[in-house]
């Protein structure tokens, strides 16, 4: 029996809190329940299927924080202790995040309603108007759509005012990349260490993770312009000026290549990269950290979209897995 044979037979009971998406060369496992978040992304490496995104365990399939990766809805990252400000008006939202702030949207904890779906993309939707306790104060609607082609992930997402008065808007992706692929249920080396190659000229100030003015020359810790292994420091940075005619490449000691391209909306990419973890984040986003609050105080470049009532934004990047 092959190894790929053994690993379609190991997963024909799925859990039912998942849907798998195939391609010849995805297997993608989302999750409706968990805010449109991904259980897992693995790859065909020759005759193996091995986990590209690091894989949730069964216990945490309701957990975003611990899932492959996550949709952050209506905006991305953080904002400062939680606090909204728009138009000269401030909201307190719920703190949802460790460190006192509101954090990753607000979408991850709902239940998303599958409007589509094909044996190799689905279409999921959020209506904040048939919810309470909605961590945000203007009601919106969202989608997103993952699909397969070949080797090819798209993800498009979009956020619309369902409200009667603009409000700020931005939103994002969070998915967590092995270091070293290995096949599922494999224990991965802690010394993996992947080329990444990030084309952005620009990066955020940063204090606790959000940012504190308008971007200059990116940190040295996260200056990926000229590509280079990840490292062993702790990075955590938002990117932006991205060359939108080059990739976001990683690129591993097995001889796979990830391509990321996005719309001009997500104009700012987050790298992620904890110590001794045996993964690692590359983000696109549309917002800076806490950019809310630098575009109340009408700092630049922030990616913060102000949507009328009854105006979508829409975004897609796309995960290209090449051998």
């Amino acid at each position: 029996m092959t190894a790929v044979s053994e690993r379609a037979q190991a997963h024909v009971e799925l859990d039912p809190r998942v849907l798998r998406l195939r391609s010849d060369v995805w297997e993608l496992d989302v999750l409706p329940g968990t805010g449109a978040s991904l259980a897992a992304g693995r790859v065909r490496l020759g005759d193996s299927w091995v986990d590209l995104l690091r894989p949730t365990a069964t216990r945490h399939l309701g957990e975003i924080e611990r899932c492959a990766s996550f949709a952050m809805v209506p905006w991305s990252n953080r904002i400062r202790d939680g606090v909204l400000r728009f138009g000269g008006r401030t909201w307190q939202l719920q703190h949802n995040g460790a460190d006192g702030t509101a954090i990753h949207g607000t979408t991850g904890w709902a239940t998303w309603d599958v409007v589509e779906r094909t044996e190799g993309a689905v279409t999921l939707a959020y209506d904040s108007t048939r919810l309470v306790g909605v961590n945000f104060p203007w009601r919106f609607a969202a989608q997103v759509t993952y699909a397969l082609d070949g080797g090819r992930l798209t993800v498009t997402t979009s956020v619309r005012n369902l409200d009667t008065e603009p409000f700020p808007a931005g939103f994002g992706h969070h998915p967590y990349f092995r270091r070293t692929l290995v096949a599922p249920g494999a224990l991965p080396s802690p010394d993996g260490d992947p080329v990444l190659h990030v084309p952005a000229a620009r990066g955020f100030p940063l204090e606790a993770g959000m940012a504190v003015g308008p971007a200059g020359e990116p940190a040295p810790r996260a200056d990926y312009r000229v590509p280079r292994p990840i490292g062993r420091a702790f990075v955590d940075d938002v990117l932006t000026d991205l060359v939108r005619d080059e990739p976001v490449r990683i690129t591993y000691d097995e001889g796979l290549v990830v391509e990321l391209r996005s719309d001009p909306v997500y104009a700012h990419v987050v790298v992620y990269a904890p110590r001794g973890r045996s993964y690692f984040a590359v983000e696109p986003v549309t917002n800076v950290n806490d950019g809310f609050t630098l575009h109340e105080a009408g700092v630049p470049g922030t990616g913060v979209v102000v949507l009328e009532p009854g105006e979508q934004l829409t975004g897609t990047f796309t995960l290209d897995v090449l051998v």
